[in-house]
């Protein structure tokens, strides 16, 4: 069973807290399901955007959020033309914003083959 994308979200949060980063819900989503898409921003003012990954990489009894690097260390500005899309594409999407150096221990990210 799949958790609800609002626990998904705040426990990221408290995690993100617990580890001396900052996190915050730039935008809140459906509750149940809402797509979750995280935006993480670096000192530099460069951003990452990771979003939820393709339904290949999730197997029968896998019921847990993994997620695929959408754009690395980018201009904000395209990462805000990204989101955009995505917004009009699915307006119950979340999208969770943190500034922490390191997400490895927050979340799965898988690689394309």
């Amino acid at each position: 069973m799949r958790l609800k994308s609002e626990i998904v979200v705040s426990a990221m949060i408290r995690r993100v807290f617990g580890l001396g980063g900052f996190a915050a819900v730039e935008k809140k989503g459906a509750e149940a399901a809402g797509a979750i898409f995280i935006r993480q921003r670096f000192r530099d003012g460069r951003e990452t955007l990771y979003a939820p990954a393709p339904q290949n990489f999730f197997g029968e009894d896998d019921g847990g959020r993994k997620f695929e690097m959408r754009a690395e260390r980018a201009e904000p500005e395209a990462i805000r033309e990204m989101l955009s899309r995505e917004l009009r594409f699915d307006p119950d999407l979340w999208l969770l914003e943190l500034e922490i150096d390191d997400v490895a221990d927050l979340f799965e990210v898988v690689k394309p083959t």
